[in-house]
């Protein structure tokens, strides 16, 4: 493969991945592909199988049909080339919690040939934990290990770090630093990364993409600008003084509106909404203001879910 091609190749490739446990189907031919240098989110309700899928990415869980190529390589038949481009931390990061962060470093880049000490001072430079790296971890934050399991999982240079529900036990400032760091690691590293998390605001905030499963199934892979918008349109709610004249109005040009709380709700793009905001005002409606509706990132999760529990 050509670097060009390298370059333009998903990183990770899900093609038709099936779990089967017993009689029961958990994943049912899950497709979908991760981009290089992007945040990417993988959402669903309580048992729809993302640990399952992340489980099977990383090498602990057997697949039972289809495969996953990392990097370009299977799996299935090449598992140590795909493994190389992987760095993840599945449930929570493991410390000695009586040795420093840099000996923690230190203890786990023996395991792997050839990285050294600038290698290791490249990851806590990456990860922000200069000031603190010579501390025992048994002082650290919640947040604080994240990063330094974050820094572990990065010493080899992966093209692809997993991260399954980073955010659990983070408060909002640990949240953020977490979300910041891992836009450095996209925008300045180019390493892909793919988040599992149930907090789908920080999603919203944190992510380039996600891809959204039930049941062990893809429900949709979207980019998160197109949950903001389609096709250019956004949703815009008109407060109006005559409202059944503007509905009225409305279906005269055959155009859908909806009337929610007393105010209009149209899809419009820029110059269809002023061109609305003049016709209103030519036919003797009082325009009283005007603004952008954006479904939430959950809203539209629970519209294509139903209202399962998320998880």
């Amino acid at each position: 493969m050509s670097v060009s091609q390298e370059a333009h190749t998903p990183i990770v490739q899900v093609d038709h991945v099936s779990k089967r446990i017993g009689a029961k189907t958990i994943i049912d031919k899950l497709s979908f592909d991760v981009p290089r240098g992007e945040v990417f989110g993988f959402l669903g309700p309580n048992g729809s199988g993302k640990t399952t899928t992340i489980r099977m990415m990383v090498g602990l869980m057997s697949i039972s049909e289809g495969d996953i190529r990392i990097g370009g390589h299977s799996i299935r038949t090449h598992f140590e080339q795909a493994i190389r481009h992987i760095g993840a931390i599945v449930e929570n990061p493991e410390m000695y919690k009586f040795l420093s962060g840099y000996h923690n470093l230190v203890h786990y880049a023996r395991m792997i040939p050839g990285i050294g000490s600038d290698r290791i001072q490249e990851v806590i430079d990456l990860v922000g934990m200069t000031n603190r790296i010579h501390d025992k971890v048994k002082t650290y934050s919640l947040g604080m290990r994240q990063r330094l399991g974050i820094a572990q999982a990065l010493l080899h240079k992966p093209s692809v770090l997993i991260l399954d529900e980073p955010t659990n036990g983070l408060d909002p400032a640990g949240i953020r630093e977490l979300r910041d760091h891992l836009r450095k690691l996209t925008r300045e590293e180019g390493i892909s990364v793919i988040v599992s998390s149930h907090l789908l605001s920080e999603m919203e905030l944190m992510c380039d993409r996600v891809a959204i499963i039930q049941n062990g199934k893809l429900i949709d892979v979207r980019l998160i600008k197109e949950f903001v918008q389609e096709d250019g349109k956004q949703r815009i709610v008109f407060e109006l003084s005559n409202l059944e004249q503007a509905v009225k109005l409305a279906a005269d040009k055959a155009v859908s509106v909806e009337v929610v709380d007393s105010e209009l709700v149209m899809n419009l793009d820029k110059q269809e909404t002023a061109a609305w905001n003049q016709k209103f005002v030519e036919a003797g409606i009082a325009v009283y203001g005007i603004r952008k509706s954006i479904k939430s990132l959950e809203d539209q999760f629970l519209e294509m879910t139903g209202s399962d529990p998320i998880a």
